[in-house]
């Protein structure tokens, strides 16, 4: 009995005076992080068929010759007829040609703050989600740097993310990414604060723009590098295939 009492002691007293060994945050999809009262605006492009969309191009090309004076008499009436079919097409559907090109720029300044803002809900909360980290160079007071993206090849193979699905992440010294786009979970504090650093990342130099940053207090690998090498595999098989595809199978003469 007075073991068994000893015990119990014990451990009443570790739950009560220990620090917890883990630390768990708000559990978040990427989707979360946009500010959500800026994602709704009007956008007359997105309503656009892919056919429309197309003959607004057509329509800017069409009237950009047409100023330069370029071709002769009779290509720039063929031109000119071409023009005017497009533009009643384009208004026989609803569209009208000269008040879509001026809400470019509205359109624009819009998408720019929806790809921007963060979502001010978070901002200071202990956060945990997973994403591809990238690595950066370490801050000036020696604190290791990475990036975390939602898509596994953001800022390499296909361009970065907006500003509000990219988090630069200050880690813990005992922690550092094995290779670029390992999958991991973290968790820790975010707060929206925005960066931006140009790094080299594989094969160029990438601007990194980040709405968030986060002091990661907990970093879980959920991937092997094997795991890695295979995607990287099929990446690269998938390349040869598309070029397969393009030259019907001749080699390149350096080949």
């Amino acid at each position: 009995m007075r073991i068994l009492y000893s015990f119990k002691f014990f451990l009443a007293a570790f739950v009560c005076f220990h620090p917890a060994i883990s630390v768990s945050g708000t559990l978040l999809d990427w989707a979360d992080l946009p500010d959500p009262s800026i994602q709704d605006f009007d956008d007359p492009f997105r309503d656009l068929s892919l056919e429309q969309f197309d003959d607004v191009l057509f329509v800017v090309r069409l009237r950009g010759r047409l100023r330069q004076q370029a071709g002769t008499d009779e290509e720039r009436q063929k031109w000119q007829e071409l023009l005017s079919e497009t533009e009643n097409a384009l208004l026989a559907g609803g569209i009208n040609v000269d008040w879509l090109l001026n809400q470019r720029e509205v359109v624009a300044e819009r998408r720019r703050k929806a790809e921007a803002m963060g979502n001010p809900q978070f901002d200071g909360q202990t956060i945990t989600l997973t994403g591809f980290v990238v690595p950066a160079p370490n801050d000036p007071d020696g604190q290791p740097v990475a990036y975390l993206v939602p898509e596994r090849g953001m800022c390499s193979h296909i361009p970065p993310p907006p500003p509000n699905q990219m988090i630069r992440v200050r880690l813990k010294k005992d922690w550092t990414p094995n290779y670029v786009h390992q999958l991991i979970r973290l968790t820790g504090k975010i707060t929206i604060d925005a960066t931006e650093q140009n790094i080299v990342v594989i094969d160029g130099i990438v601007p990194m723009r980040a709405a968030f940053q986060l002091d990661a207090d907990r970093v879980e690998a959920l991937e092997t590098e094997n795991d890695y090498l295979a995607w990287s595999r099929s990446i690269a098989d998938h390349v040869l295939a598309a070029g397969n595809r393009k030259t019907g199978g001749a080699k390149s003469p350096e080949q």
